[in-house]
C-alpha cells in the first residue's frame, strides 16, 4: 500500500539513498515530506544520518513514514529508541468496486478548479500560503476532481487495477447531509469506468466520523502506517 500511496501523493523532490526515499515538497503535507523506507540501506547509522541532514538543510524535521513493510525490519523500534514520536497512526482501507454507482449530481474534471483548490484547502490546509505546493503535489499524476455544488470536493487516482481517494473535504456548514457519501460513490463510479476494480484510501485512526462513512460504503480495513517524527528536544 505504501508504493500506491506515495505514487498517488507524489513529492516533487526524491532522491533516493539506497532503497531509502527521501521526499522534500517544502514542508507541504508530512507523506511528500518524509522518509519513505522501501528497502534495507545496508548500514542503517550511515542513512539514518544522511537523512537527518538532508532534511535539517532543509529546515525540516527528519520524518519516517512507516508500515509493516518498512526496512530494515525493527526500523520502527530503532526510531523510537533514537527518539523519534511516533504520529498520525493512519488506516489504510479497501474496497472492490461491485456498483452500481450513481453520479447524482456530482461534477467531475480532469484538473482541479479555483473552487475545487480553495474548498479542500479551507478544510485540509495546514501550512499558511503554500497552496501552490499542494496542487503541484495533487496534479503531479493523473486525477479526477469531484465536486458537489460547491460545499464537498474528493480526488480519484487511478493506479492500474487500483483507484486511490484522496482529499475527501466537506465545508463544515455542509456535514452531516450525505455530501460526502455522494462524492465518494461519484469518485468509486468514475474508477470503474477508468478499468479499476478495487479502490482504497488512507484516514488518520482518530477520524471516526469518515471511518464510519467509509465502512458504510464498504471499505474494511487493510493494515496502515505512522510517522516516526524526531523529537529535537532529545536530539
Amino acid at each position: 500500500m505504501g508504493e500506491l500511496v506515495a505514487g498517488a501523493w507524489p513529492a516533487p523532490s526524491t532522491q533516493d539513498i539506497g532503497g531509502w526515499l527521501l521526499r522534500h515538497a517544502g514542508g507541504v503535507t508530512k507523506r511528500a515530506n518524509s522518509v519513505l523506507p522501501m528497502d534495507d540501506p545496508g548500514d542503517v547509522d550511515v542513512a539514518l544520518e544522511r537523512a537527518e541532514r538532508f532534511y535539517t538543510e532543509l529546515g525540516l524535521p527528519t520524518v519516517f513514514s512507516v508500515d509493516a513493510q518498512a526496512r530494515p525490519e525493527g526500523l520502527d523500534g530503532l526510531l523510537e529508541a533514537r527518539g523519534y514520536e511516533l504520529v498520525d497512526p493512519t488506516m489504510a482501507m479497501e474496497t472492490d468496486l461491485t456498483g452500481p454507482y450513481e453520479r447524482d449530481g456530482v461534477e467531475i474534471a480532469l484538473a482541479p478548479s479555483g473552487e475545487w483548490l480553495d474548498l479542500w484547502w479551507s478544510v485540509d490546509g495546514r501550512y499558511d500560503h503554500q497552496l501552490p505546493m499542494a496542487e503541484k503535489i495533487l496534479t503531479g499524476v493523473p486525477a479526477a476532481y469531484a465536486s458537489l455544488d460547491g460545499v464537498a470536493v474528493g480526488r480519484g487516482v487511478p493506479q492500474g487495477e487500483w483507484l486511490g481517494v484522496y482529499a475527501m473535504a466537506v465545508a463544515p456548514e455542509a456535514r452531516r447531509r450525505g455530501l460526502g457519501r455522494r462524492v465518494l460513490r461519484a469518485l468509486l463510479g468514475w474508477g470503474r469506468e477508468q478499468g479499476c476494480e478495487r479502490a482504497y484510501l488512507v484516514v488518520v485512526e482518530r477520524n471516526a466520523p469518515a471511518r464510519a462513512l467509509y465502512e458504510a460504503e464498504g471499505f474494511a480495513p487493510a493494515g496502515g502506517y505512522h510517522y516516526r517524527v524526531k523529537n529535537v528536544t532529545t536530539g
